[in-house]
């Protein structure tokens, strides 16, 4: 059959399959600060591995549209997305306009409906993982959950069905990143509807892009010196950048070799460690 390009996407390039299947493209893209920022060659095929690896390890908590993989390729089920990321928060930290730790070091006290006391520190752990949610689309926006039922995104019984699946999807892929050696710091997930009208997980999930993962074993002792944690994730490039231009709106310079081969080798080190366990 074939396949027709519907969406081009910041990272995933999606294909219809018919009326009742997708296939998802991983690309090597790389994004963040609301645009495309670089390239690292092979990270496709690693997130397509680790979204496989978590969807089959979570069916027990929520059905997602998996159904196969082939290298950056996924066969998933045609679900209609909810235009929301439930991001869940371990920590607080981050560096883009939509990060707990830029709105909290900027003086707000209140995020996405939750309250933050005075003296956090930046990679400080949360009394608790809390919820931040954005809307999904061209510029991805905080809102409350309040906000997420005023606004007709989902109704009450929805929300709450959403938000319980989040936080025992964070707190179950917390405890196999722990095992594998890592922190699972912060992520997003995706939920649609798929053909009967069911709320599925979908798009990726714990991912390198999705997630921030830092490593277990050094975090304390560098959280103490004031040094950043060594991270398994996408802000090696973030940092590089951010530290090069004003993100949000220079033009992004050419990322360079070490740090795309770090980013790379960040990934593929997760990916083999977290396959073991």
């Amino acid at each position: 059959m074939d396949h027709l390009l519907i969406h081009n996407g910041k990272v995933r390039d999606i294909y219809t399959l018919g009326n009742n299947y997708l296939l998802l493209k991983a690309t090597d893209r790389v994004s963040s600060f609301d645009r495309h920022i670089g390239i690292i060659p092979g990270k496709g095929e690693l997130l397509n591995k680790m979204s496989k690896y978590w969807f089959n390890k979570t069916k027990h908590i929520i059905p997602n549209h998996l159904l196969s993989t082939e290298k950056n390729v996924a066969l998933v089920k045609r679900c209609k997305p909810i235009m929301l990321e439930i991001v869940v928060r371990g920590y607080i930290t981050g560096s883009t306009s939509t990060s707990l730790w830029t709105h909290y070091n900027n003086g707000e006290r209140n995020y996405c409906g939750h309250t933050f006391p005075d003296g956090l520190k930046k990679n400080q752990i949360l009394t608790q993982p809390i919820i931040t949610p954005t809307t999904k689309g061209k510029i991805d926006k905080p809102i409350s959950k309040q906000e997420i039922i005023n606004e007709g995104y989902l109704n009450e019984s929805e929300c709450n069905f959403i938000f319980k699946k989040a936080l025992e999807l964070f707190n179950y892929g917390q405890s196999i990143a722990s095992k594998a050696g890592f922190i699972l710091v912060d992520t997003k997930y995706e939920f649609g509807r798929d053909c009967e009208g069911n709320i599925i997980l979908m798009d990726e999930l714990h991912t390198c892009d999705s997630s921030r993962f830092w490593k277990k074993d050094t975090y304390e002792n560098r959280f103490l010196k004031k040094l950043e944690p060594e991270k398994l994730d996408k802000d090696c490039v973030r940092d590089w950048v951010k530290s090069m231009c004003d993100p949000y709106n220079d033009k992004i310079p050419e990322i360079p070799k070490e740090i795309i081969n770090k980013a790379y080798h960040s990934y593929n080190y997760f990916y083999e460690s977290i396959i073991k366990i």
